[in-house]
């Protein structure tokens, strides 16, 4: 009996270590969990295009001579930056040159006529004139007076024809200048040669009436170059001019650029039935960017809806559909709800239920990562 006394002791001691080893052994491990902080920062609410972009130019033009010819001159390579009014491309001149000389020379002769023809009018005028005060004092007869006045008129009629021919010669003058300057090619404004497709030597074509010749000038000007790119059409309400961008361009990975919304589209692309789209505008804040930038280029614009700075946000990845996040507390993970307010890709801005410092979930790969679930964080947050 005194035995087993003794022994008691000795076996409740071991039933409790079996019990804590029980425990300990086969109760579930805590689940690993990635985990974010509740910080303070800035959140963007934005909306992106959904194709592709495309950098252009608002001034561009493509040129041509208005007749063909031989191309006897091309005073600015691809790349030059050229004034408004410079002479882009020459045509063989030769011919129209002459005909403008020929043109000058008529004028001078056309001049002197009528300059010969005038005098011969006033001539006229004063010695009716004279006879007119001799028929007053009877020194001269009607007769003569009558000569006079037809002599007057005949020269009159000739001044005047005289003068329709200077001025026939005067637009025949114009004209042969008008045809001189058809040979030239000149910049309808200040810009940068982005293409030239034709070299001296080679012959333009002339088109038939009434059909333009193919462009063999391209020209630009850097300070009017923006971005057009297509949004989706239930963003477009939210979109308007003015709005801050963000722009990227392939050609410059890494790198964003700002800029404005400057045009908004008043009506909806169908191209694509499943997705229709309207463009939008987007212009450079540095001017000095965009005319580094070759039309044509593929670019991305991100239009900033709304900014709040120092608010409570999460990765957006933390918030479920419903509206909640598991926040790991003292070990264990708690479902907790959260007023939501702006939010993006990356965060989602706070504005009730969550408390700065405090850790959320951030990665729900697997059915063991749940409300209640014993965890413990991978990283700090």
């Amino acid at each position: 009996m005194r035995t087993m006394r003794r022994a008691v002791p000795w076996v409740a001691a071991a039933l409790a270590l079996a019990a804590v080893l029980r425990l300990t052994l086969l109760a579930p491990r805590p689940v690993v969990v990635e985990v974010a902080r509740v910080e303070r920062g800035a959140v963007e609410e934005s909306v992106t295009n959904t194709r592709a972009g495309t950098v252009k130019a608002r001034r561009r033009a493509k040129l041509s001579p208005q007749q063909g010819g031989l191309v006897v001159a091309l005073p600015h390579r691809e790349g030059e930056w050229v004034g408004e009014g410079s002479v882009l491309l020459r045509l063989d001149s030769s011919v129209p040159e002459a005909q403008l000389a020929l043109a000058r020379e008529e004028v001078k002769s056309a001049a002197a006529r009528a300059e010969e023809a005038c005098l011969a009018l006033d001539l006229a005028e004063k010695e009716l004139a004279r006879g007119a005060a001799l028929a007053r004092d009877g020194l001269a007869s009607e007769q003569l007076l009558d000569n006079l006045r037809s002599t007057r008129d005949r020269a009159r009629a000739g001044c005047a024809a005289a003068r329709a021919v200077l001025g026939q010669a005067r637009a025949q003058e114009r004209l042969a200048a008008a045809q001189v300057a058809l040979t030239e090619v000149r910049a309808p404004f200040a810009g940068i040669v982005a293409e030239v497709a034709t070299e001296v030597g080679e012959w333009i074509t002339p088109a038939p009436p009434g059909v333009p010749i193919p462009p063999v000038l391209d020209l630009l000007d850097p300070s009017s170059v923006y971005v057009a790119a297509p949004i989706d059409e239930v963003d477009a309400l939210r979109v308007a001019v003015g709005q801050p961008v963000r722009i990227s361009v392939d050609a410059r990975p890494g790198e964003k650029f700002g800029g404005r919304v400057s045009r908004v589209a008043p009506f909806v692309l169908d191209v694509l039935e499943q997705n229709r789209t309207v463009e939008i505008e987007a212009e450079f804040d540095d001017p000095d960017v965009a005319a580094a930038l070759l039309p044509g280029t593929s670019a991305d614009v991100e239009v900033i809806l709304a900014r709040r700075d120092g608010v409570l946000r999460v990765p957006t990845a933390a918030v479920a559909p419903g509206g909640t996040v598991l926040v790991l507390r003292d070990g264990v993970l708690r479902e907790q709800a959260v007023a939501a307010g702006l939010r993006n890709w990356q965060f989602t801005e706070v504005q009730g239920g969550l408390a700065q410092g405090e850790l959320v979930v951030t990665v729900r790969d697997t059915a063991d990562i749940r409300p209640g679930a014993r965890a413990v964080p991978r990283n700090q947050g």
